[in-house]
Protein backbone atom coordinates (compact mmCIF):
# COMPACT_ATOMS: atom_id res chain seq x y z
CA UNK A 1 0.00 0.00 0.00
CA UNK A 2 1.83 3.39 -1.41
CA UNK A 3 -0.44 5.41 0.54
CA UNK A 4 -0.04 6.12 4.11
CA UNK A 5 -1.49 3.57 6.14
CA UNK A 6 -3.60 4.63 9.53
CA UNK A 7 -2.27 3.70 13.51
CA UNK A 8 -4.63 3.06 15.58
CA UNK A 9 -4.65 1.31 19.04
CA UNK A 10 -6.55 -0.61 20.71
CA UNK A 11 -8.36 1.36 23.36
CA UNK A 12 -7.42 -0.19 26.35
CA UNK A 13 -10.74 -1.05 28.32
CA UNK A 14 -10.12 0.24 31.90
CA UNK A 15 -12.48 0.26 34.64
CA UNK A 16 -15.46 -1.22 33.32
CA UNK A 17 -18.41 0.24 34.74
CA UNK A 18 -21.33 -1.44 31.58
CA UNK A 19 -23.73 -3.85 32.67
CA UNK A 20 -22.40 -7.44 31.50
CA UNK A 21 -24.66 -9.72 29.42
CA UNK A 22 -23.67 -12.99 30.33
CA UNK A 23 -24.56 -16.15 28.41
CA UNK A 24 -27.93 -17.77 27.87
CA UNK A 25 -29.13 -17.34 24.44
CA UNK A 26 -27.62 -19.28 21.96
CA UNK A 27 -30.02 -18.72 18.77
CA UNK A 28 -29.39 -16.24 15.99
CA UNK A 29 -28.88 -12.78 16.58
CA UNK A 30 -31.16 -9.75 14.94
CA UNK A 31 -28.71 -9.63 12.01
CA UNK A 32 -29.93 -11.80 9.04
CA UNK A 33 -26.93 -12.99 7.65
CA UNK A 34 -26.74 -14.57 4.38
CA UNK A 35 -23.30 -17.05 3.17
CA UNK A 36 -19.54 -16.00 3.35
CA UNK A 37 -18.48 -12.98 1.06
CA UNK A 38 -14.93 -12.85 2.47
CA UNK A 39 -12.30 -15.20 3.83
CA UNK A 40 -8.83 -16.26 4.38
CA UNK A 41 -8.30 -20.19 5.74
CA UNK A 42 -4.45 -19.35 5.63
CA UNK A 43 -4.36 -22.65 4.05
CA UNK A 44 0.00 -21.85 2.14
CA UNK A 45 2.75 -23.23 2.49
CA UNK A 46 4.55 -23.19 6.04
CA UNK A 47 6.73 -19.42 5.98
CA UNK A 48 4.95 -18.02 3.33
CA UNK A 49 3.72 -14.59 3.76
CA UNK A 50 0.17 -13.46 4.32
CA UNK A 51 -1.59 -12.76 1.09
CA UNK A 52 -1.21 -8.78 0.10
CA UNK A 53 -4.46 -9.10 -1.79
CA UNK A 54 -6.41 -9.55 1.72
CA UNK A 55 -4.15 -8.08 4.65
CA UNK A 56 -1.52 -5.22 4.62
CA UNK A 57 0.58 -4.50 7.66
CA UNK A 58 0.75 -1.47 10.24
CA UNK A 59 4.29 -0.42 10.77
CA UNK A 60 6.14 0.90 14.19
CA UNK A 61 6.44 1.48 17.53
CA UNK A 62 6.40 4.38 20.01
CA UNK A 63 3.75 2.83 22.14
CA UNK A 64 1.02 3.24 20.40
CA UNK A 65 -0.81 5.38 22.45
CA UNK A 66 -0.93 2.83 25.49
CA UNK A 67 2.31 2.45 26.53
CA UNK A 68 3.19 -0.91 24.75
CA UNK A 69 6.54 -2.01 24.05
CA UNK A 70 6.41 -4.18 20.87
CA UNK A 71 7.37 -2.72 17.32
CA UNK A 72 5.14 -4.21 14.58
CA UNK A 73 7.28 -5.27 11.19
CA UNK A 74 5.88 -7.02 8.04
CA UNK A 75 8.74 -9.89 8.39
CA UNK A 76 7.49 -13.46 8.13
CA UNK A 77 9.61 -13.89 11.47
CA UNK A 78 5.94 -12.04 12.98
CA UNK A 79 3.71 -12.94 10.64
CA UNK A 80 3.59 -16.19 8.34
CA UNK A 81 1.56 -19.27 7.38
CA UNK A 82 2.54 -22.57 9.25
CA UNK A 83 1.76 -25.10 6.43
CA UNK A 84 -1.08 -26.46 8.83
CA UNK A 85 -3.67 -24.43 7.87
CA UNK A 86 -2.96 -21.35 10.17
CA UNK A 87 -1.61 -18.20 10.15
CA UNK A 88 0.92 -17.52 13.36
CA UNK A 89 1.54 -14.14 14.24
CA UNK A 90 4.27 -14.26 16.63
CA UNK A 91 5.62 -11.64 19.19
CA UNK A 92 9.25 -12.14 19.94
CA UNK A 93 11.59 -10.67 22.32
CA UNK A 94 14.30 -9.02 20.84
CA UNK A 95 18.25 -8.57 21.74
CA UNK A 96 18.46 -4.65 20.85
CA UNK A 97 21.98 -4.58 20.62
CA UNK A 98 21.51 -6.98 17.39
CA UNK A 99 17.86 -5.71 16.07
CA UNK A 100 17.59 -2.26 15.08
CA UNK A 101 14.18 -0.26 14.46
CA UNK A 102 13.75 3.13 12.78
CA UNK A 103 12.78 4.62 15.54
CA UNK A 104 15.38 3.33 17.80
CA UNK A 105 16.35 -0.25 19.88
CA UNK A 106 13.73 -2.94 19.53
CA UNK A 107 12.97 -4.54 22.85
CA UNK A 108 9.71 -6.46 21.48
CA UNK A 109 8.51 -7.66 17.59
CA UNK A 110 5.27 -8.49 16.53
CA UNK A 111 2.88 -8.14 14.11
CA UNK A 112 -0.72 -5.97 13.29
CA UNK A 113 -2.23 -6.64 9.79
CA UNK A 114 -5.36 -5.32 8.51
CA UNK A 115 -8.27 -4.89 5.34
CA UNK A 116 -8.33 -0.98 5.67
CA UNK A 117 -7.21 -0.84 1.63
CA UNK A 118 -8.19 -4.71 1.11
CA UNK A 119 -11.73 -4.88 2.18
CA UNK A 120 -14.68 -3.11 4.41
CA UNK A 121 -18.24 -3.88 5.04
CA UNK A 122 -21.43 -2.58 6.71
CA UNK A 123 -23.02 -5.42 8.79
CA UNK A 124 -22.89 -9.22 8.57
CA UNK A 125 -20.76 -12.11 10.84
CA UNK A 126 -17.11 -11.34 11.37
CA UNK A 127 -16.08 -14.65 12.91
CA UNK A 128 -11.95 -16.23 13.75
CA UNK A 129 -11.11 -19.28 15.13
CA UNK A 130 -8.09 -18.43 17.09
CA UNK A 131 -5.73 -20.36 19.63
CA UNK A 132 -4.41 -17.01 21.55
CA UNK A 133 -1.22 -16.57 22.75
CA UNK A 134 -0.77 -16.37 26.95
CA UNK A 135 1.40 -14.45 29.46
CA UNK A 136 1.76 -11.51 31.57
CA UNK A 137 1.80 -8.51 29.46
CA UNK A 138 0.49 -10.28 26.34
CA UNK A 139 -2.54 -8.79 24.74
CA UNK A 140 -3.97 -10.49 21.48
CA UNK A 141 -6.76 -9.16 19.84
CA UNK A 142 -9.69 -9.26 16.72
CA UNK A 143 -11.26 -5.93 15.96
CA UNK A 144 -12.81 -3.32 13.87
CA UNK A 145 -12.58 0.04 13.09
CA UNK A 146 -14.62 2.30 10.62
CA UNK A 147 -13.30 3.15 7.40
CA UNK A 148 -13.55 6.96 8.20
CA UNK A 149 -11.40 7.96 11.16
CA UNK A 150 -9.55 10.50 8.84
CA UNK A 151 -12.65 13.09 8.44
CA UNK A 152 -14.50 11.63 11.43
CA UNK A 153 -11.84 10.98 13.82
CA UNK A 154 -11.55 8.79 16.87
CA UNK A 155 -14.07 7.30 18.71
CA UNK A 156 -16.28 9.01 16.20
CA UNK A 157 -15.51 6.57 13.39
CA UNK A 158 -16.49 3.41 15.63
CA UNK A 159 -14.27 0.86 17.46
CA UNK A 160 -15.84 -3.16 17.63
CA UNK A 161 -13.51 -4.88 19.61
CA UNK A 162 -14.53 -8.92 18.47
CA UNK A 163 -11.96 -9.89 20.76
CA UNK A 164 -9.61 -9.04 23.31
CA UNK A 165 -7.60 -10.57 25.83
CA UNK A 166 -4.93 -10.01 28.58
CA UNK A 167 -2.29 -12.25 29.95
CA UNK A 168 -2.86 -11.92 33.64
CA UNK A 169 -6.83 -12.65 33.10
CA UNK A 170 -6.37 -15.74 31.35
CA UNK A 171 -9.86 -16.99 31.17
CA UNK A 172 -11.68 -14.36 30.15
CA UNK A 173 -12.68 -12.81 27.01
CA UNK A 174 -13.82 -8.84 26.46
CA UNK A 175 -15.75 -7.61 23.63
CA UNK A 176 -16.66 -3.76 23.24
CA UNK A 177 -17.66 -1.13 21.35
CA UNK A 178 -15.92 2.68 21.37
CA UNK A 179 -17.50 6.04 19.81
CA UNK A 180 -18.53 9.60 20.92
CA UNK A 181 -18.78 9.30 24.74
CA UNK A 182 -18.58 5.90 25.51
CA UNK A 183 -14.63 5.60 24.35
CA UNK A 184 -11.22 4.37 26.51
CA UNK A 185 -12.26 3.16 30.07
CA UNK A 186 -16.21 4.12 28.67
CA UNK A 187 -16.53 1.46 26.39
CA UNK A 188 -19.67 -0.21 26.56
CA UNK A 189 -18.03 -3.79 27.27
CA UNK A 190 -18.99 -7.33 28.07
CA UNK A 191 -16.82 -10.45 29.26
CA UNK A 192 -16.97 -14.47 29.42
CA UNK A 193 -14.93 -16.20 32.36
CA UNK A 194 -14.58 -19.79 30.42
CA UNK A 195 -13.07 -21.10 33.46
CA UNK A 196 -10.00 -22.36 31.97
CA UNK A 197 -7.22 -20.64 29.85
CA UNK A 198 -8.59 -19.36 26.48
CA UNK A 199 -4.48 -20.59 25.02
CA UNK A 200 -5.04 -23.58 26.12
CA UNK A 201 -7.36 -24.67 22.62
CA UNK A 202 -9.00 -22.44 19.71
CA UNK A 203 -12.22 -21.16 19.95
CA UNK A 204 -14.36 -18.90 17.58
CA UNK A 205 -14.89 -15.18 18.45
CA UNK A 206 -17.84 -13.75 16.39
CA UNK A 207 -20.08 -10.60 16.03
CA UNK A 208 -23.38 -10.44 13.96
CA UNK A 209 -23.29 -7.16 13.48
CA UNK A 210 -26.75 -5.41 12.09
CA UNK A 211 -28.33 -2.01 11.66
CA UNK A 212 -29.22 -1.70 15.31
CA UNK A 213 -27.21 -4.13 17.50
CA UNK A 214 -24.10 -6.19 17.82
CA UNK A 215 -23.81 -9.33 19.17
CA UNK A 216 -20.87 -11.16 20.64
CA UNK A 217 -20.13 -14.94 20.69
CA UNK A 218 -17.53 -17.41 22.02
CA UNK A 219 -17.65 -20.73 20.85
CA UNK A 220 -21.24 -19.98 19.45
CA UNK A 221 -22.66 -18.70 23.21
CA UNK A 222 -23.83 -15.39 23.21
CA UNK A 223 -22.53 -13.20 25.89
CA UNK A 224 -22.65 -9.61 25.01
CA UNK A 225 -25.32 -7.32 23.18
CA UNK A 226 -25.47 -3.38 22.69
CA UNK A 227 -28.21 -1.52 20.68
CA UNK A 228 -28.78 2.41 20.72
CA UNK A 229 -30.57 1.88 24.02
CA UNK A 230 -27.43 1.38 25.90
CA UNK A 231 -26.05 4.29 24.92
CA UNK A 232 -27.39 6.62 27.38
CA UNK A 233 -28.26 8.95 24.44
CA UNK A 234 -25.04 8.98 22.71
CA UNK A 235 -24.32 8.89 19.30
CA UNK A 236 -25.22 4.98 17.40
CA UNK A 237 -22.17 5.11 14.70
CA UNK A 238 -22.20 1.76 13.37
CA UNK A 239 -23.74 2.12 10.20
CA UNK A 240 -20.96 2.55 7.92
CA UNK A 241 -18.04 0.52 6.35
CA UNK A 242 -15.52 -1.27 9.29
CA UNK A 243 -12.12 -3.05 8.13
CA UNK A 244 -10.93 -6.15 10.27
CA UNK A 245 -7.34 -6.00 12.32
CA UNK A 246 -5.66 -8.71 13.68
CA UNK A 247 -2.60 -8.21 16.33
CA UNK A 248 -0.31 -9.42 19.34
CA UNK A 249 0.62 -6.21 21.58
CA UNK A 250 3.41 -6.61 24.23
CA UNK A 251 2.81 -4.35 27.17
CA UNK A 252 0.87 -1.15 27.60
CA UNK A 253 -1.11 0.33 30.13
CA UNK A 254 -4.30 -2.47 30.07
CA UNK A 255 -2.12 -6.25 30.49
CA UNK A 256 1.08 -4.49 32.06
CA UNK A 257 4.11 -4.60 31.00
CA UNK A 258 5.69 -8.52 30.46
CA UNK A 259 7.81 -9.57 33.59
CA UNK A 260 9.67 -12.71 34.82
CA UNK A 261 7.04 -15.57 34.52
CA UNK A 262 6.78 -14.08 30.81
CA UNK A 263 8.09 -16.93 28.23
CA UNK A 264 8.81 -15.70 24.31
CA UNK A 265 8.16 -16.30 21.73
CA UNK A 266 4.38 -16.41 21.67
CA UNK A 267 2.33 -17.08 19.01
CA UNK A 268 -1.33 -16.55 17.93
CA UNK A 269 -2.51 -19.12 15.52
CA UNK A 270 -5.65 -18.25 13.16
CA UNK A 271 -7.22 -20.85 11.85
CA UNK A 272 -9.50 -18.82 9.60
CA UNK A 273 -11.27 -15.59 9.44
CA UNK A 274 -14.91 -15.00 7.76
CA UNK A 275 -16.92 -12.93 6.86
CA UNK A 276 -20.75 -13.50 6.26
CA UNK A 277 -23.13 -11.29 4.14
CA UNK A 278 -26.30 -9.29 6.43
CA UNK A 279 -29.33 -9.51 3.50
CA UNK A 280 -31.94 -7.22 4.87
CA UNK A 281 -31.30 -3.17 6.12
CA UNK A 282 -28.65 -1.97 3.16
CA UNK A 283 -25.60 -3.59 3.51
CA UNK A 284 -22.85 -2.72 1.70
CA UNK A 285 -21.83 -4.29 -1.43
CA UNK A 286 -18.85 -6.75 -0.87
CA UNK A 287 -15.48 -5.44 -2.36
CA UNK A 288 -12.69 -3.54 -1.60
CA UNK A 289 -13.11 0.25 -0.60
CA UNK A 290 -9.91 2.53 0.60
CA UNK A 291 -9.74 3.67 4.33
CA UNK A 292 -11.07 7.37 3.82
CA UNK A 293 -9.19 10.68 4.57
CA UNK A 294 -5.67 9.75 3.88
CA UNK A 295 -2.88 12.70 4.11
CA UNK A 296 0.95 12.20 4.72
CA UNK A 297 2.04 12.53 7.89
CA UNK A 298 -1.25 14.31 9.53
CA UNK A 299 -1.73 13.52 12.97
CA UNK A 300 -5.00 13.60 14.26
CA UNK A 301 -5.45 14.82 17.58
CA UNK A 302 -8.26 12.73 20.13
CA UNK A 303 -9.51 16.01 22.13
CA UNK A 304 -9.88 15.29 25.90
CA UNK A 305 -7.98 11.99 25.48
CA UNK A 306 -6.50 10.76 28.10
CA UNK A 307 -3.55 8.57 27.78
CA UNK A 308 -4.83 5.83 30.08
CA UNK A 309 -7.51 4.95 27.58
CA UNK A 310 -5.13 3.88 25.17
CA UNK A 311 -6.47 6.61 22.57
CA UNK A 312 -4.29 7.24 19.74
CA UNK A 313 -4.65 8.19 15.99
CA UNK A 314 -2.03 8.71 13.58
CA UNK A 315 -1.94 8.87 10.08
CA UNK A 316 1.77 8.22 8.83
CA UNK A 317 4.32 7.41 6.30
CA UNK A 318 5.59 4.09 7.35
CA UNK A 319 3.53 1.58 5.58
CA UNK A 320 4.34 -2.09 4.03
CA UNK A 321 6.01 -0.74 1.26
CA UNK A 322 8.33 1.97 3.33
CA UNK A 323 11.56 0.25 3.69
CA UNK A 324 13.05 2.85 6.23
CA UNK A 325 10.04 2.42 9.03
CA UNK A 326 10.96 -1.40 8.76
CA UNK A 327 12.41 -3.35 11.51
CA UNK A 328 15.72 -5.12 10.12
CA UNK A 329 17.69 -7.82 11.90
Amino acid sequence: MRTPVLLVAAAAVIGFTATLVFPGRTGAADAAISGITWQDEFNAPAGTPVNRAKWRFDIGGSGWGNNERQYYTDSTRNAAHDGQGNLVITARRENPDNYRCHYGRCEYTSARLLTAATFTRTYGRFEARIKIPRGQGIWPAFWMLGNDPGSAGWPNAGEIDIMENIGKEPNTVYGTIHGPGYSGGGGITGSRDLGRPLADSFHTYRVDWGPNSIVWYLDGVQYHRVDPGRLGGNRWVFDHPFFMILNVAVGGNWPGHPDASTRFPQRMLVDYVRVSGYTSGGGQTPGTTRIKGQHSGRRIDIPGANPLDGARLQISDCDDTTAACRATP
